[in-house]
């Protein structure tokens, strides 16, 4: 089978490897149909040393099951499901407390020996744990809002949830990539009346008002914390979703949140520690998030996609078949790109 692979910063190749199969009694194989490029695989595209033997990529992808193994006890061949962007078993005490990133028996797609989601085929481990269902057909139109479940989408709710988004209240998001308008989107759900857009680019906007974004603010650093606090009557965002990871952005990020507020940080880090830790502090603002338990979130968000509450799919301006993937990564990480599809 053909599938994606990384060999340093900047090689991305789709090559031939070897095909997927079932290994564990508790395995699906899975053929995608929908795949899609993460921002957070830019993070190795712009840093990843050489490596002789390449990594897999991907982990986000909907497909349709074509085996299960012996103790597989909720799927079948034949069914159309997504999968969250990391695999558990759906049963472990972490698991059992939404936090499937956690499981004790799980793991992220591309490593260990496990397939990359982009890819022509999957073996996803503890599949019952995993896969969810979806009451579609492969190519039903939904299919792109449906794929953004396995992360993004569900991510940006993760962000608004642990920044305590709500009515009444107030949402700064800082960033405009993928995540922090799938961001925009979750705070809106929520029924945030106003919601603060940090970004830049203005296709990107225009599309964040659509979702629900009611204010922009393009400045960065010192001049955007005093237009969100001009925003807010002075006091700041009770709830802020970090989307960006980056020093610059978190420090945004924790100075644009009033005292009392909680900030929601998605982004991955790219820093040690995090800065304004005495303002923070002394103004009792709640620091929260990280990889987002998309298990826990997909039979949550499902029905809003399905009955057309929400289009996150919306985020992607790029679609191409496999063979496209590298010209894919180089567009998204020159900004020509919001994200990528990948159709099979």
């Amino acid at each position: 089978m053909r599938a994606t692979v990384m060999y340093g910063a900047g090689d991305v190749r789709v090559e031939t490897v070897p095909d997927a199969r079932l290994i564990e009694p508790t395995d699906a194989l899975v053929a995608v149909t929908r795949a899609a490029i993460c921002g957070s695989d830019l993070w190795p595209y712009k840093s990843m040393e050489h490596d002789e033997t390449g990594r897999r990529m991907g982990h986000e992808f909907v497909g349709i099951v074509e085996a299960v193994g012996p103790e597989v006890r909720t799927l079948k061949a034949g069914n159309v499901v997504v999968t969250p962007f990391v695999w558990s078993d759906g049963t472990c005490v972490f698991c059992r407390e939404g936090l499937h990133t956690s499981c004790l028996h799980g793991g992220r797609y591309g490593w260990d020996g496990v397939d990359g989601g982009q890819g022509e085929a999957v073996r996803v481990p503890q599949a019952d744990g995993t896969l969810v269902v979806l009451p579609v057909d492969k190519d039903d139109a939904l299919m792109p809002s449906l794929l953004t479940l396995s992360d993004v989408m569900a991510t940006g709710h993760h962000a608004a949830l642990s920044a305590e988004a709500g009515r009444g209240k107030t949402v700064a998001v800082v960033g405009d990539g993928a995540v922090g308008l799938c961001g925009v989107i979750a705070a809106r759900r929520l029924g945030v009346e106003q919601i603060i857009l940090l970004g830049r680019y203005p296709d990107r906007i225009a599309l964040a008002k659509e979702f629900g974004a009611t204010d922009v603010v393009s400045e960065r650093g010192d001049e955007a914390v005093e237009r969100v606090h001009e925003l807010t009557n002075g006091f700041g965002a009770h709830s802020v979703l970090e989307c960006v990871g980056l020093e610059q952005a978190t420090i945004t990020a924790l100075r644009i949140v009033r005292p009392g507020g909680a900030v929601g940080r998605v982004g991955v880090p790219q820093e040690e520690s995090i800065p304004e830790g005495q303002t923070t502090f002394f103004d009792n603002v709640t620091v929260s998030g990280g990889p987002s338990p998309a298990r826990a979130y997909i039979e949550e968000l499902l029905p809003d996609v399905l009955e057309g509450r929400i289009e996150p799919g919306r985020v992607f301006d790029r679609v191409g078949p496999l063979d496209d993937v590298p010209d894919g990564y180089r567009a998204m990480n020159d900004r020509e790109a919001l994200k990528v599809l990948i159709e099979f």
